[in-house]
């Protein structure tokens, strides 16, 4: 069971003060809490078993989590505009409600029918059920606040590691890049002004933002063309690009630097330590539930320097983190070369 988790129109992830009860993991957990409950009660008893009792007992609690969940999921946002932990109070208080008038009508309808289902006198009936329903309402309430509180922990300390991996670029990117701008200014100072006009805007989106805001997969692309441009005018023919980005929806969500560090990463290992070059494939293609890239280079015959893989690492938590479990990040050897491929899907927004 999990306590809910909404992002805001900022694309960050902000902790909900109650869990969602529409879902249903909210609902099982109270349907299993209250068989227990009526199971545990019923094997505590010392005379024989009662199984009409049991049945007539565990579809009454039931139907009771069902209405108590209903309830719930229709009242949550009024109850999480409460400050503090009224929220937490105001659903205890709820149920308690919920159980106290609930058990009043079975007793009563029981008692007018002479079904006798309900062997106790209705005080009895409806002070027990109250009580139980008022511990276990307690005990479950508490067990959302502290794990609440444990995912607030949680999201506030990897926002801060994708803020900090965010901001980070490498240093002999930008050593090669400003000697290439130095070497430019004497021969071509317009390919100089295009390479300080490309490195300002890698160094805005790397460094400006202070936040987790989505860009979008088309800002993004735009940007890995600007590295490239950078890295065509330091490795001249060495560096060939394929582009296979056609049926890429532009406006998809996406965070800001995500492509960029696998495509240097692929320069940096698939092309820089070949004297004749290669060739690195960008490719991507829509898919029924979100996109699909691929960023494919060719490898040395020569194992390259190991990096510190904080490039694909530094990828890989950022999709965890705005994506959740279903994206994918896969990366390997195949015959064609080094290949790094991200799912993305496209409901996780």
């Amino acid at each position: 069971m999990r306590a809910s988790l909404t992002r805001s129109p900022r694309g960050r992830i902000e902790q909900s003060p109650l869990p969602d009860f529409c879902q249903l993991p909210a609902l099982f957990a109270m349907f299993v809490v209250g068989a227990l409950t009526v199971t545990v009660m019923w094997l505590a008893r010392d005379s024989q078993r009662d199984w009409p009792a049991y049945s007539v007992s565990m579809l009454f609690v039931t139907w009771l989590a069902l209405v108590i969940a209903v309830a719930l999921c229709k009242l949550r946002t009024l109850l999480q505009r409460l400050p503090g932990h009224l929220p937490y109070l105001g659903v205890w208080l709820l149920i308690v409600l919920i159980v106290l008038l609930a058990s009043t009508v079975s007793s009563w309808l029981d008692t007018a029918l002479q079904t006798q289902l309900i062997g106790n006198r209705m005080a009895i009936f409806v002070r027990d059920n109250v009580v139980i329903a008022a511990l276990l309402g307690a005990a479950m309430l508490r067990y959302f606040y502290v794990l609440a509180q444990w995912q607030a922990r949680l999201a506030a300390v990897t926002r801060a590691q994708v803020e900090a991996l965010q901001a980070r670029i490498r240093p002999h990117f930008l050593f090669n890049s400003m000697n290439t701008v130095a070497a430019l200014i004497r021969i071509d100072p317009d390919a100089a002004e295009r390479t300080v006009e490309d490195l300002s805007e890698l160094f805005r989106a790397a460094l400006g933002q202070h936040d987790t805001r989505d860009g979008t997969l088309g800002e993004e692309l735009a940007l890995v063309e600007r590295y490239l441009a950078i890295e065509q005018l330091r490795l001249g023919e060495r560096l060939r690009v394929q582009r296979e980005l056609d049926d890429l929806p532009q406006d998809f969500p996406l965070p800001r630097l995500l492509l960029q560090p696998l495509v240097e990463n692929a320069v940096r290992h698939g092309i820089q330590p070949l004297r004749e070059g290669g060739e690195i494939i960008l490719r991507g293609h829509r898919e029924s539930d979100g996109v699909r890239i691929e960023i494919i280079n060719p490898l040395p015959s020569t194992p390259p320097q190991p990096g510190n893989g904080h490039g694909l690492d530094n990828v890989r938590r950022r999709i965890a983190y705005r994506y959740g479990p279903r994206a994918e990040v896969q990366a390997g050897v195949q015959e064609s070369g080094f290949a790094v491929r991200l799912l993305l899907p496209g409901d996780a927004i």
